[in-house]
């Protein structure tokens, strides 16, 4: 008998919690229905309006926020996520904080996110698949909504997993043909391409190439741009290839070595900003004026603005990509039709200081 009166008042506390839309906050916090009634619209059209999902009119939307406002109402979402509703929580794992790319492509998610009423828990890999699966057991036992994935070791069978348990992923970066997973990419390849293409019209004899690890997807095909249009000219080898980590310290070595074989090269183009600015130290305390003596292309388009000289670069949409992503997410929570696969997004060649000689 007590175990069937203890379940009892377990099933009244989880009602209560329902009806009244509030965990362990006070009684006097102002609940779904007071704003409903207040505003003299339905429980579902608020519950609409908070969840941007669906319907309202313009004046019923203008109301309710005036209400909100006035009652100072927030939604409890552990009180939601015990309904059966969500968390309004995502994950965001991405491989290296310190690039500055990552916190610029973390800003526009959270920004986009805001918008839908959803807060963002960051996850940094380091690019360790050990700490990676772990971040992905801790969003899991966290009952985030859906997760956005930036990462070089994520592998297939991670992904199925999360989609068994029917947690939403938006992948980054990186695409995996075999599984139905929304893709976000950039034209990498054409990025390569438009590099190398753009050192030789400002008139390099001799270009060589710093790229990233051969097992990232985006590295290999900036690396295949670059080897499209070189392979073509008399001055192509493939000791002009150095092969580097995607970081300052990488990129600086790697030149190193560049210039070590090369000592002639007038050309640089690095798969990603930071390894580009490794190079041009590297090249500046060897004595090498960029641009005059050698001219220097990166990729990313991310914010170097105090490097001297000012870096030309292979810009990825930053903004874009993070909006898009949070957009795809929520459509696959809300299980919305019409959501593309796999997307690839332009990339445009910005021209600095590093790659033109002034005249």
């Amino acid at each position: 008998m007590t175990y069937y009166l203890q379940l009892l008042a377990t099933l009244f506390n989880y009602w209560y919690i329902c009806e009244n839309d509030y965990l362990v906050e006070e009684k006097t916090m102002a609940t779904i229905k007071d704003v409903s009634k207040l505003a003299g619209v339905s429980v579902a059209t608020v519950s609409r309006y908070l969840n941007k999902n669906g319907y309202v009119s313009k004046e019923a939307g203008e109301t309710i926020a005036e209400v909100i406002e006035k009652l100072n109402y927030r939604p409890n979402n552990i009180a939601r996520s015990l309904a059966g509703m969500k968390t309004a929580t995502i994950g965001l794992m991405v491989p290296d904080i310190l690039n500055p790319f990552f916190p610029e492509l973390a800003r526009s998610i959270e920004d986009a996110a805001n918008e839908y009423g959803y807060t963002v828990m960051l996850c940094n890999t380091d690019n360790d698949s050990m700490k990676e699966q772990k971040y992905i057991d801790t969003l899991l036992q966290k009952q985030v909504d859906g997760i956005i994935i930036s990462s070089y070791t994520i592998k297939p069978e991670h992904l199925s997993s999360l989609q068994k348990q029917s947690i939403p992923v938006v992948l980054m970066d990186n695409v995996f043909s075999s599984d139905s997973v929304v893709s976000l990419t950039v034209e990498n390849l054409r990025g390569g391409e438009l590099a190398v293409e753009h050192l030789l019209t400002q008139g390099c004899s001799k270009i060589a190439h710093i790229c990233g690890p051969s097992t990232i997807t985006s590295s290999r095909e900036r690396t295949a741009g670059y080897e499209n249009v070189s392979r073509g000219t008399d001055w192509f080898t493939p000791s002009l290839i150095g092969y580097s980590d995607f970081t300052v310290k990488g990129g600086y070595s790697t030149m190193n070595e560049l210039l070590a074989l090369h000592p002639d090269l007038d050309g640089v183009f690095a798969s990603n900003d930071l390894m580009a600015a490794g190079a041009l130290k590297a090249l500046q305390e060897a004595g090498r004026n960029v641009p005059r003596d050698v001219k220097v292309v990166g990729f990313d388009g991310i914010g170097l603005e105090m490097m001297n000289p000012q870096l030309s670069t292979i810009a990825q949409p930053i903004s874009e990509l993070g909006k898009t992503a949070m957009d795809s997410l929520i459509g696959l929570i809300r299980n919305e039709s019409g959501i593309l696969t796999n997307q690839v997004f332009p990339v445009t060649l910005i021209l600095k200081q590093s790659t033109m000689t002034e005249k």
